[in-house]
């Protein structure tokens, strides 16, 4: 299968399920990971090697390899939140007549794909674009308790989810030179909108972010989330204007920049 084929058959989410036909994929955007004429750049997430003496990440550099190390890290962030929340059971099995947990028990699935997806990308973990996975504390020194009161953990999973829509769009500019990467990446970027979409409906909430509201019952911490989602003009031409302030809004998701995902994620890495 080459890559542009297992690109369309990625944003499937019952393709996802099979393991058997993403192995040869790995492989195939692996190689792609390997030709890019930028492997001996300095990386800013290279420290991670070394957590002990590094407290936080920071921002990688504008490039495609950089993108990737980037979308790895959060993804990295993802995919460990919900294992950690299902093995934990936090989610319970009676909500929503059990659709509850059929929702993160296929985001998990997501999430692993996509963590196992960008390490071939990058050429796998021998490569020296490999960054491995930071430690997390998705408690925050003991602020919050996610894996053990539920709407705690509903609503760091908007945060993440509403940070991946925002942060994936922040890194298009970066993979322009590399069309299949821009493609796969674009393709992971819908399937996190898509998350986004049903973690905000479970709490009760638009689908889509309104104005820079975080919605009720979410930490002050996650603010950041949303800071400048409020902008309506686009491409030169004030939405507003035509559809009113908050439907302006409400019609684009803004990019955020990498060093406020890096701030964000900073939260979370110990």
């Amino acid at each position: 299968m080459n890559i542009l084929k297992f690109i369309e058959t990625f944003a499937d989410e019952s393709a996802m399920r099979s393991t058997g036909s993403r192995r040869d994929s790995f492989t195939q955007f692996g190689n792609i990971g390997k030709t890019l004429a930028i492997a001996s750049i300095p990386f800013g997430l290279s420290s991670l090697a070394n957590k002990a003496l590094a407290k936080d990440i920071t921002a990688t550099p504008a490039t495609p390899i950089g993108a990737l190390q980037f979308a790895l890290t959060l993804e990295y962030l993802e995919n460990e939140f919900y294992a950690m929340a299902l093995d934990h059971g936090v989610i319970p099995a009676s909500e929503n007549g059990g659709r509850d947990l059929k929702v993160f028990q296929q985001i998990a699935a997501h999430e692993s794909s996509h963590v196992k997806f960008l390490i071939a990308g990058l050429g796998g973990p021998a490569s020296a674009n490999f960054v491995p996975k930071p430690t997390f504390d998705f408690t925050v020194g003991g602020t919050f308790d996610p894996f053990n009161d539920y709407p705690t953990f509903l609503a760091l999973a908007q945060a993440f989810e509403d940070t991946g829509v925002r942060a994936y769009k922040g890194q298009a500019g970066n993979l322009i030179s590399t069309p299949d990467l821009l493609t796969a990446a674009l393709q992971i970027h819908s399937v996190e909108a898509r998350h986004a979409s049903e973690v905000r409906r479970l709490r009760g909430l638009k689908g889509w972010i309104n104005g820079n509201e975080r919605g009720t019952g979410m930490p002050v911490e996650t603010q950041a989330v949303y800071n400048g989602e409020e902008l309506t003009v686009q491409a030169g031409y004030n939405t507003a204007t035509l559809f009113g302030a908050s439907a302006g809004s409400e019609a684009y998701d803004e990019p955020l920049t990498t060093q406020q995902v890096v701030d964000i994620a900073n939260l979370f890495i110990v």
